[in-house]
Formats: C-alpha cells, structure tokens, sequence
C-alpha cells in the first residue's frame, strides 16, 4: 500500500512538473525566429540596427505581416537606399504590414489595401505608407506600394503562418515608390531643436560648446533628450544662470546617451544607461505602456515626443531637465550605479498583453530556441516541488 501511494505521489508531482519546465515564453521575436533562416541574415540585421525590430515586438497583441527579402534583395534594397540606414528603416517599416495574410486569405478575399508601420508613423504622404495585396493568377498572390504603377512583388514562401495572428512571407523584391527613402535632414541641430519648442536648451547647447559633442557624435550615435523651454522655469529646476561652466556642460551632456535608441526601444531597456556626462549615475526607463519616462535617482521626466528618428540619431523631447544627482544642492555623493544595460537584440516587452499571440510555442517545433538558464528555471519550479512534496507526504502518510 505504502509502495502504491509513493508511484501516485511521484505520478502526480511528474504530471505538474513537467508542463511547468517545457512551457515556452509567450510572445513573438521577430529577430529570434529570423535568427533561423540565414538566407535572411541581411535583413534580420538591419531589422536590428534600425530598430524596427522593437517596433514589430511591441505590437504583440497586432495581428502582422512582415515581408522579408532574401539576402541578394535585401543587398538591393539597400543600395536602392544609398545604403542610409533611415531610408532603410523606411522600407522595413513599409516591409510591416499590420494585418494577417496568407495564401488562403487573400484567395478567398481577394485585393484589398492594408497599413504598414511606415503608414503609423505618419511620415508618409497620405496614404502612401500603405501597400496593396494583389490576388495573382493561379495560387500567386503579393503585395504592391499603394500609389499607382507599383509593381507587384510576389510571394515566393510562406516562410511561417501562425493563422490570423502572425505570418512571414518571403516576396521576389523590394517594395519601393518615389519618396520613400526622403528623410529628415539633420545637419542643422539648433534649427531642429527650436522648432521643437526647446530654444532655451539650444541656447545653452551652443553657448557652453556642448552643441559641438552633440553633433560630432550624431553620425556615431545619439540620443538627446531634450527639455522643453518650461522646464527651466519649473520649481524644481536648477539655475543655469548661475550655474559654473564645468556644472553646466555636465548637465547638459547628461541629457544624452551615446548610442541610439527610440521611444520604443527604451521600453526593452533594463537596468542603468550610460549618458555622455562623465558622472556615476546613469538613468533608468520606466516603461508603463506607452508611457516611458526617465528616473536619475532624485526624480523622473517624462519621454513626450520623437522630432526626428534617423538613425543613428534620434532626437526626443522630455518635460523636465535631467539633472545628475550630485549637481543637486547638498546632495551626497551618488553611489556606484550598476554597469551599463544594452537594449536586448529584438527582445520582446517584459510585460506581454493578455492577448498576445503565443507564436514562439509553435515556431519551437521547427527550429531551436534559447534555454532559459537554470537559476531562471529553478525558482517556480522549485517553489512548485516543494508545494508537491507536502502531497508527496501526505499520501505516505
């Protein structure tokens, strides 16, 4: 009887584990799952190194279509470009439809029109961010620019389908029209940050000489953060007028990071980002949504909106100065902050929607995916063995 009521126990502890230690992350990883398929390295990098990836990421509970190229059409895509990572960014949004397609679905509802990441942002001329779904002869079937005389690039694979959720599809060429790779010009950094209401922070940029290191650093990587002009009017704002060179350029310097991020991309970041000031204390994201704000330690300012996003550039406006902890009258000196945090490579939001779209569950099957470390791993399941092991006696007993 004894023997009986241990096989039960052991039974019982198995048949809760084991779903526990196989059960996969929900969510999807564009860069994970095209990490895969080589003949799309080219493109799964750049999906990186513009962030689009991040863009895909963040939309869990969208359904999506992201159009891919092979290595040789992402190489024409690019010299299309002129091989500038914004005019890129642009195509790979265009490249990002946010509706589910797949041959079925287009047979059974034939042409139809269909918005893109790049149609989102609003950088597209009316409706030309948009692209068409063309129904083909036979089982053929692609997608076209939406403004007149585009051509159509058919679906050569349906490289994976997740019905109504999530699809990747594999088209002949690039998706391109007239306009498409026109950017943003950023050779005038006092011009762009008045227009953005942040004369007062251009001032002091270009009076202190830190103008100069915001732009030499532009083409290697930037990110700017900066205040609005009534943020120096704020109760709680420090006093530029009086304050000393060396405390002003250190200010001033930590309003920036030197590599490149967008609003979005700040939501994957975890832990303490390095800014151009030479201080101890970094900054930390809050990301609740799609609010994103930016914490030093003595108080958070609220990331509001993107002026220009070209990569590696990316200029964003915040609605309080960010001041270094140790510039703040009477403050102790701050402590060591935690080493650097690099956004995760196309991870995907540490908070998953309630109905998010489980594709990385049925991508596993095909193609190998990261194991989770054991430490990781550990913890509820252990917390769950223990749980069992008081049945375990129970029923000894």
């Amino acid at each position: 009887m004894a023997m009986r009521r241990v096989v039960e126990a052991a039974a019982l502890l198995a048949c809760v584990l084991l779903p526990m230690a196989a059960s996969p992350v929900s969510g999807r990883n564009i860069t994970a799952i095209l990490d895969g398929y080589k003949e799309y390295k080219l493109y799964n990098k750049y999906l990186s190194e513009t962030k689009v990836c991040d863009e895909i990421n963040s939309r869990q509970s969208t359904s999506m279509t992201i159009l891919v190229l092979s290595n040789d059409a992402m190489t024409t895509l690019a010299s299309d470009a002129g091989d500038s990572l914004p005019a890129i960014k642009n195509a790979l949004r265009l490249h990002s439809v946010l509706d589910y397609y797949d041959r079925k679905k287009v047979k059974k509802y034939g042409d139809e029109s269909a918005a893109t990441l790049y149609q989102a942002t609003g950088d597209a001329a009316s409706t030309t961010g948009n692209v068409k779904v063309v129904d083909q002869e036979d089982k053929n079937y692609g997608f076209s620019a939406a403004t007149p005389g585009g051509r159509i690039c058919t679906v050569t694979k349906e490289v994976e389908t997740h019905p109504f959720k999530f699809a990747i599809l594999e088209v002949t060429a690039p998706i391109e029209f007239d306009g498409l790779f026109d950017t943003p010009s950023t050779s005038n950094l006092t011009r762009l940050l008045e227009r953005a209401g942040c004369k007062v922070f251009a001032s002091l940029a270009a009076r202190s000489g830190v103008l100069k290191t915001y732009e030499a650093a532009m083409d290697k990587g930037l990110t700017l953060f900066a205040p609005n002009d009534d943020a120096f009017q704020a109760k709680d704002a420090p006093d530029v007028k009086s304050m000393s060179s060396a405390n002003l350029t250190k200010l001033l310097q930590y309003n920036a990071l030197p590599s490149y991020y967008t609003k979005t991309s700040l939501k994957f970041v975890k832990g303490t980002l390095r800014t151009l000031a030479t201080t101890k204390a970094g900054v930390t994201v809050v990301a609740k949504g799609d609010d994103v704000s930016l914490d030093t330690g003595k108080s958070k300012s609220r990331v509001a909106d993107t002026v220009v996003d070209s990569v590696p550039f990316c200029l964003l406006t915040v609605d309080s100065l960010l001041v270094p902890p140790e510039l703040y009258v009477g403050a102790p000196e701050a402590a060591q902050a935690p080493a650097p945090a690099e956004a995760p490579q196309g991870s995907p939001p540490a908070t998953q929607p309630a109905d998010a779209p489980s594709v990385a569950a049925d991508h596993a099957a095909d193609h190998k995916t990261k194991k989770p470390s054991s430490s990781d791993a550990s913890r509820p399941i252990g917390a769950l063995a223990a749980a069992c092991s008081v049945v375990l006696v129970s029923l000894l007993l």
